[in-house]
């Protein structure tokens, strides 16, 4: 027992295992996932349905969508934000790689008279079948991601934009940083049964890198017949280092908000949203 606590307990090494695909595309955890989606009063999985609203708003009038411009939405989940940009008169596609949550998408655009193309896939992977004036990443899915999986995805986005095609993507600023703490929790059914349909006994333990400004969620599950762990990486940004990152992929950061609202920028926000245009 006392290994076993000790190994529940440890801090592992920076970005030692990934292990996002649990949480899309389990069957359990991913409808629960796609649960906190679609209500809009709450944000485990998207922001609030009126600040979707408003973010679509200004996305579309930022970047003038209503020419019918091609978009591709990174991380769609069930289509959210493409509806939204569809609706504007904006050319969409939105790729994912939870079946659920493209299912739900691609039902959902069909009840409501969209055309909107859905690709389940890893994105990491993705090959446009054509290229985009836009190419969006929202709520701070980029911050999930490992330094080498970060460089990979911004080679995909160079590959899938148009000369001068921009991006708009959203990360945790080093002030939510702050905000973070070391901590150690245990639960019976821990979040309400999140994790599993059977009966299970689950532990959080919340560790801090303090130099890569990275914190990890370490999950450690465990039900009668079976012991499964799922680790939630999470990097913070200054605005600076989001530049730079972005300039050494080919990237020019040309507007920086606090949300993807187009809210004013200020340094003590949660989060940093960017608008970027592919080099040529």
């Amino acid at each position: 027992m006392f290994k076993k606590l000790a190994d529940i307990n440890n801090k592992p090494e920076l970005y030692q295992q990934y292990s996002a695909p649990v949480l899309w595309n389990d069957p359990h955890i991913s409808s629960r996932m796609l649960e906190f989606h679609l209500n809009p009063d709450i944000e485990p999985a998207s922001r609030k349905a009126v600040f979707i609203e408003k973010s679509a708003r200004w996305i579309a009038e930022y970047f003038g969508l209503g020419d019918g411009k091609r978009v591709c939405d990174f991380g769609c989940g069930p289509g959210l934000y493409t509806s939204h940009l569809a609706a504007a008169g904006a050319d969409v596609t939105g790729i994912d790689f939870s079946s659920r949550s493209i299912a739900y998408a691609r039902e959902s655009a069909s009840a409501h008279n969209l055309d909107i193309h859905y690709i389940e896939q890893n994105y990491l992977e993705f090959a446009a079948p054509k290229k985009f004036d836009l190419i969006t990443l929202i709520y701070c899915d980029y911050c999930a991601l490992s330094p080498a999986q970060r460089c990979r995805l911004l080679s995909v986005w160079r590959k899938c934009l148009k000369d001068g095609g921009q991006i708009l993507l959203d990360v945790f600023s080093l002030s939510a940083y702050e905000g973070r703490a070391e901590s150690a929790a245990y639960g019976h059914r821990l979040m309400d049964g999140f994790w599993s349909g059977h009966d299970y006994f689950g532990f959080v333990n919340t560790f801090k890198y303090p130099l890569e400004k990275v914190v990890l969620d370490k999950y450690t599950i465990i039900e009668a017949d079976r012991e499964w762990q799922v680790f939630n990486w999470l990097k913070y940004f200054s605005a600076a280092e989001l530049k730079d990152e972005l300039a050494e992929n080919g990237f020019e950061v040309t507007g920086v908000f606090s949300d993807v609202a187009g809210k004013v920028y200020c340094e003590t926000s949660p989060e940093i949203a960017v608008v970027a245009r592919k080099k040529n």
